[in-house]
């Protein structure tokens, strides 16, 4: 017998496996988008009990009927509110936690952010504490310089809130104008 007569049973005798096993793939694929699902729900409830432990902040102004004359105004991008001087501790309740376009306008009256599919809040000139150049808030990171962060008091709290211009070359301007206005209702005006 020749060698090609000796294998030719053999081959015979295998079974060649199958390709795919789809109830496996199946149940595997399943399994993965529940594990998904599981972790966006846990996220979420993350969040709703955050909002939930800083309840405590009191609601947010609105602008008033008559603001003033606009010093500045600028759009951009709003990217969040953190507890000052805390980076990466963000504040979620009345909706300051919700990346948003907005729209910024600096008046005597104090700084009106107006944020379309979000929360619009006013921040009165005498809550105006600092603003200041960085790099990052919470879920945020830029070059250094590239986010403008405004500190103001809401309640017992001081709160940072960070933007970026569509336009950063405007920082600078921004920081100026409302470091001038805290020196000016500090001094003079009713914060005394």
């Amino acid at each position: 017998m020749t060698t090609a007569n000796l294998l030719l049973p053999l081959a015979a005798e295998q079974k060649s496996a199958e390709v795919t096993d789809w109830a496996a793939r199946i149940g595997w694929v399943l399994g993965l988008l529940l594990f998904i699902a599981f972790v966006y729900w846990l996220m979420r409830q993350g969040w709703k009990w955050r909002g939930s432990l800083q309840s405590d902040l009191p609601e947010l102004p609105g602008a008033p009927e008559t603001p003033g004359e606009a010093k500045l105004s600028m759009s951009g991008r709003y990217h969040g509110s953190t507890t000052a001087g805390q980076w990466l501790d963000r504040i979620v309740a009345h909706g300051l936690g919700s990346r948003s376009r907005v729209e910024l306008t600096l008046t005597d009256a104090g700084l009106d952010v107006v944020r379309p599919g979000a929360n619009d809040f006013f921040i009165p000139a005498a809550q105006l504490r600092e603003a200041r150049l960085d790099k990052g808030i919470a879920g945020k990171v830029l070059a250094e310089g590239g986010l403008l962060i405004v500190t103001w008091q809401h309640g017992d709290k001081l709160i940072d809130s960070g933007f970026r211009s569509d336009r950063s070359a405007e920082h600078t301007a921004w920081v100026e104008a409302i470091n001038l206005t805290n020196q000016f209702t500090t001094t003079e005006g009713p914060a005394r």
